[in-house]
């Protein structure tokens, strides 16, 4: 909703200020249409060059999220802390064997069957079962700092795939202002060619070809920047819940105190998503 609203305002503030101070759309208007075509045209080329057809994909559902926001909220980071809770507790109190059939088939794990939206992130289902198989087929003789070693490699592999939608976001946002140039730039060729036009046709023209430049910096600093940073601030927010299950397996690992082992999980997550210790603690005895 906020991007929405920040969209109006921008255009508002933009074309609205420009006409109150006597400034003629009409021109821009006008211009709209050859100079758009231009710059979106290229835009899309340069995307199409540089990325493959998965990445493409992935930037497409990276503007959903610009609309959309996080996909995880403060009951989706309890729900991951109950359920990792649970798994480590049948590791501890019934051994790796009564755990071994829950991260073998998660889907058919009456315990993640309780969290269905969390079933859906096969990445996180994956790291947190993968993880926990290390520990059964060891019989529980790893050292947790090799387990967190592993869990960290894995995190960083799926974030960096992730984030690439933000990143090639950015990329675009750099390269607009160059494409508003490239458009200028065929502009005034078109003038020159009609140089002998009298100065109220070229004035024309020249406003007319100024508007790619304007597009491509509108664009670039107005719109689709300001899309790469609120879809990176979207994907390491629910990149946190990966943090979350981490922090909750490792300090199991280590024979440390449930009290210890909940707090060291709420507090790797934002204020805005971080649920109250008793909360946590109260449904963990509830169950």
């Amino acid at each position: 909703m906020f991007a929405g609203i920040g969209i109006v305002i921008l255009l508002v503030m933009v074309f609205g200020v420009f006409m109150l101070s006597g400034g003629d759309l009409g021109v821009v208007v006008a211009a709209l249409p050859v100079e758009m075509g231009i710059i979106g045209g290229s835009a899309v080329g340069a995307l199409v060059i540089g990325n493959s057809g998965a990445r493409l994909k992935s930037l497409m559902g990276g503007f959903g999220k610009v609309f959309k926001g996080p996909t995880y909220v403060k009951q989706d980071f309890m729900d991951c802390i109950l359920l990792v809770s649970k798994l480590t507790k049948i590791l501890k109190s019934e051994g790796p064997v009564a755990l071994e059939p829950h991260i073998e088939d998660p889907k058919a794990s009456p315990i993640f069957s309780e969290y269905p939206k969390l079933l859906k992130d096969e990445s996180l289902i994956h790291l947190i079962a993968d993880s926990l198989r290390l520990v059964v087929v060891s019989s529980g003789t790893l050292d947790p700092h090799a387990v967190e070693d592993v869990m960290d490699q894995a995190i960083k592999t799926h974030h960096h795939e992730a984030i690439s939608p933000a990143d090639d976001l950015q990329g675009l946002a750099d390269a607009l202002p160059a494409l508003g140039i490239v458009a200028a730039v065929l502009g005034i060729i078109k003038v020159m060619g009609s140089i002998d036009q009298p100065p109220s046709v070229l004035g024309g023209m020249i406003g007319s070809a100024l508007v790619g430049t304007f597009l491509g910096v509108l664009l670039a600093y107005g719109l689709v920047g300001p899309m790469a940073n609120r879809v990176r601030a979207v994907i390491e927010s629910d990149a946190s819940i990966y943090h979350v299950a981490k922090q909750l397996i490792i300090a199991s690992l280590h024979g440390h105190p449930q009290p210890l082992i909940i707090e060291a999980a709420r507090t790797s997550l934002q204020h805005a998503n971080q649920p109250s210790f008793a909360d946590v603690f109260d449904a963990i005895r509830a169950r």
